[in-house]
């Protein structure tokens, strides 16, 4: 799942690290060998790859200047970061007020907005999206896409990212085709969201780890979930053609589940650009360690596919204990990323 702040394994992050960055510069040496090495049998990627990586509000430094902020300063191999979280039930009236609106930046709004403006200034090509949802905001049902739209516009970002996690989707297989509770909602959210914000916006989706198993050749892969196969109904609608780009929230889904596996089940009903997600966090359910060697190879072992990128959960979390390859920070696992899509300038300092 997409981690939010109250999400269990964010209430024990252990001291902040300042030598951490230090560490993560030294260790981004070792990384670029490995993915380099990694890479060396593989043609050329494709320029367009997306690397989406979230920016956790919760743990941004406070400023009072936006040259201050983490945003202003991200590095340009980022094609999308996702300001995280909106509540899908904002009370959002203008003005730059973000109290009502569930993101938690220790700045104001006009700071946020000037934030977003340097970084697009310096980088024209990113993609500044509002991540709306997430594990803990649930009020779909009273989705307020005008509002949404308008902060958006006020706030100059780009689109939104659509993270609907229903507490109880209830997916469970009838003649073979899978059915959730929550299928038609998930469809006409999608539709109302780009109704509100037209392309040029972007709309992207984060779909469940186990959003496109159930059906097909991926009618039994594991791990079963009440969450398997909750994505299908939005990817094989007509309701699909108004997405941009498909991120898996391919983690915390147990040691039996295998993210290269998750990404050829989406693979097979989107045709579009398609993020393979690496969290920062240990896994909470007993599955697998996103380490250097690790993501290297996950993401390797899929870029065979020129649609495919990678998505990052999330830029500002630290992870318990000192940081070294088998416990990477978000600033190792970026600068892997970037490397192993085949990027420019990955030395470029994560802040």
């Amino acid at each position: 799942m997409v981690r939010h702040p109250h999400h269990p394994a964010d209430h024990d992050q252990g001291p902040r690290r300042h030598v951490g960055v230090l560490r993560s510069g030294v260790l981004t040496l070792a990384l670029v060998a490995l993915a380099l090495l990694l890479a060396s049998g593989r043609a050329q990627a494709e320029a367009g790859r997306p690397f989406l990586a979230y920016h956790a509000s919760w743990y941004e430094v406070p400023a009072t200047r936006a040259e201050e902020t983490t945003i202003a300063r991200l590095p340009g191999y980022l094609t999308h970061v996702a300001l995280s979280f909106v509540k899908p039930d904002l009370a959002y009236k203008g003005g730059l007020d973000l109290t009502g609106t569930g993101l938690q930046y220790p700045y104001s709004g006009a700071v946020l907005k000037h934030a977003i403006a340097l970084l697009k200034s310096r980088l024209p090509d990113i993609r500044v999206l509002l991540a709306v949802g997430g594990a803990t905001y649930h009020g779909w049902d009273k989705l307020d896409e005008a509002a949404l739209a308008r902060l958006v516009r006020d706030l100059g970002a780009d689109g939104v990212d659509f993270d609907f996690e229903p507490a109880d989707p209830r997916c469970i297989s009838v003649q073979g085709r899978m059915r959730c509770a929550d299928d038609a909602l998930s469809v006409s959210l999608v539709r109302r969201l780009r109704a509100a914000l037209p392309r040029p916006a972007v709309l992207s989706a984060a779909g469940w780890s186990v959003g496109a198993y159930g059906e097909g050749a991926f009618a039994s892969a594991p791990p079963r979930s009440p969450w398997t196969g909750s994505m299908l109904a939005v990817l094989r609608s007509p309701a699909a053609a108004e997405l941009d780009l498909v991120s898996i929230m391919s983690y915390d889904a147990g040691p039996s589940y295998h993210p290269a596996q998750a990404f050829r089940a989406y693979r097979a009903v989107w045709k579009g650009p398609l993020a393979l997600g690496i969290a920062v966090m240990p896994s909470t359910n007993g599955g697998p360690r996103f380490t250097i060697d690790t993501t290297a190879k996950t993401l390797a072992g899929v870029l065979s596919d020129p649609g495919a990128g990678a998505m990052l959960y999330a830029l500002r979390e630290e992870p318990p204990g000192p940081p070294g390859p088998d416990n990477p920070d978000y600033r190792s696992l970026a600068a892997l990323i970037c490397v192993t899509l085949e990027k420019t300038d990955c030395a470029a300092p994560m802040p």
